[in-house]
């Protein structure tokens, strides 16, 4: 099956190549849970963190809001000794900050979707050298969720989250899974 440029020979990241990335996503768990992973990713690789998602579901409260905004700073250091996740203090302590941002929005999902127009922005990219890693929409959306409260939200971040839930879809022209989102 063709696949897009990034998806290696791993079955974990086939899966989600196949089953999960451009794919609208709707539901507020699942859409914050991919907003705190992608800050996760920022300077490592996605596999990297796609590996470490269901210790992360198990450690963050399986990404409550409600929870991770009371996780106190004991609960922090407890997480920095875990080996099963990023061990980075500022992006455990982003999870919590935003948590409490997230719980602000009136209807975060319907916010997000926002910067997009409500509905999925559908590109016709043949190969990665025509596909951006950042767009003014991404940019709006990082500028307005700093404002909100957010950290690790920047303009690359939101834009891979946007093509991670499907406000974007970024699969290219020659990748199976093209024809089926692109609809």
């Amino acid at each position: 099956m063709p696949r897009c440029f990034w998806c290696t020979e791993d079955p974990l990241y086939q899966q989600y190549h196949d089953q999960e990335w451009g794919v609208p996503l709707r539901d507020p768990g699942s859409m914050f849970e991919l907003l705190l992973l992608e800050g996760c990713q920022a300077g490592l690789s996605w596999i990297t963190v796609l590996k470490k998602r269901q210790r992360y579901r198990e450690v963050m409260f399986g990404f409550d809001p409600v929870r991770l905004s009371k996780m106190t700073d004991e609960e922090v250091e407890q997480r920095m000794l875990e080996p099963g996740i990023i061990r980075n203090r500022l992006k455990i302590q982003a999870a919590r900050k935003n948590a409490i941002a997230w719980l602000k929005l009136d209807d975060p999902v319907a916010y997000l979707w926002s910067f997009v127009g409500g509905k999925p922005q559908v590109n016709h990219h043949p190969d990665r050298s025509s596909m951006p890693t950042q767009t003014a929409e991404a940019e709006a959306m990082s500028k307005a969720l700093k404002k909100a409260g957010f950290t690790f939200v920047g303009p690359t971040i939101c834009y891979a989250f946007m093509q991670a839930s499907g406000m974007v879809m970024d699969h290219t022209t020659d990748c199976d899974r093209y024809a089926a989102l692109s609809r």
